[in-house]
């Protein structure tokens, strides 16, 4: 069974960004976008600090963040990478899939990565993630380097909100349209 120790904390300065972005845009009535927990088992408690110092993962997690965005449906997971090089094993197969059936549901699925060394924000499209995903599976790199995205999915600060993705979530339902519109 997994366990937790205090190395699960190294995202939460990026889930704290996020989740003041998400504040704002609630309160603007743009998203009501929510962090969902993981649920664990605590094994060990600093009494003193009131603080788990270890627990056990009750189940598998499926994204971070999950909600819906001027009615479309939303779910994205946020991972921060030290590198240049990303690691595929940041991404787990049950996230993968929970993603792609979300997708199959009408949802947007991306990730949301924090290159921490470049003080860089991006999003990344589902779409574009399996791509690198599945070149791992058919045997090649297992890890994608920055070069390799498109620096078209850079994410600002604007207008006092932190990490102002749906400014790229928008792009990237309106290039769905343009796409579905283009089959009919």
């Amino acid at each position: 069974m997994p366990s937790w120790n205090s190395r699960g904390l190294r995202g939460s300065a990026l889930e704290e960004l996020i989740n003041l972005t998400n504040t704002k845009y609630r309160e603007r009535n743009l998203a009501l976008i929510q962090k969902i927990p993981t649920p664990i088992t605590p094994i060990n408690i600093d009494k003193e600090n009131r603080h788990i110092t270890l627990a056990y993962f009750e189940e598998k997690s499926t994204v971070d963040y999950i909600g819906t965005a001027q009615g479309i449906p939303v779910c994205f997971d946020a991972k921060e990478c030290a590198s240049d090089t990303f690691s595929l094993q940041n991404v787990h197969e049950h996230q993968v899939e929970f993603m792609k059936d979300f997708e199959n549901q009408g949802g947007i699925a991306f990730l949301l990565i924090y290159y921490s060394k470049r003080n860089y924000y991006h999003y990344l499209p589902l779409k574009d993630f399996l791509v690198f995903w599945n070149r791992a599976k058919e045997g090649g790199r297992k890890s994608f380097r920055f070069e390799e995205l498109d620096s078209e999915n850079s994410i600002s600060c604007m207008n006092s909100i932190y990490i102002h993705y749906l400014v790229n979530l928008a792009k990237d339902a309106d290039g769905r349209d343009t796409a579905n519109a283009g089959r009919n």
